[in-house]
């Protein structure tokens, strides 16, 4: 099986919402998510995720610690092992891009009504980034 390697940032304002993107494609298309991707040759997690953030947001963000690590079987997609990290927005403007249909801030009760990919919300409960 195929090992992916991907990376994504936790993002929460002020009012303690989390910064969710719609994937634009497979695997999980329409589903929605922390912002990430994959990681490119010669990056880091971290580089990974702050340059995914940018790609699919907008916005600039400072990358802090890791948040958690899954390994997801997407089929025929292989085996996803994502890492997470906490971010704080440093600039830019909020704007869906890249490959993410649409992008908005999210508070905890919104959070259980979303589509969300496969165990985001246990992670980011867990992690202790929403309720």
């Amino acid at each position: 099986m195929t090992r992916v390697l991907a990376a994504g940032a936790a993002i929460v304002d002020d009012d303690g919402r989390v910064l969710l993107v719609q994937r634009g494609h497979d695997p999980e298309k329409g589903h929605w998510s922390v912002p990430g991707g994959h990681v490119e040759d010669g990056e880091s997690f971290a580089e990974a995720a702050r340059r995914e953030v940018w790609e699919e947001t907008g916005l600039h963000v400072d990358i802090g610690d890791e948040l958690w690590t899954v390994e997801v079987p997407y089929g025929e997609y292989g085996l996803f092992e994502i890492h997470d990290f906490a971010a704080v927005v440093v600039g830019g403007t909020l704007r869906a891009g890249d490959d993410a249909d649409d992008v908005r801030w999210v508070d905890d009760a919104e959070l259980d009504a979303l589509p969300l990919t496969k165990g985001l919300a246990t992670c980011l409960r867990r992690a202790g980034v929403m309720g």
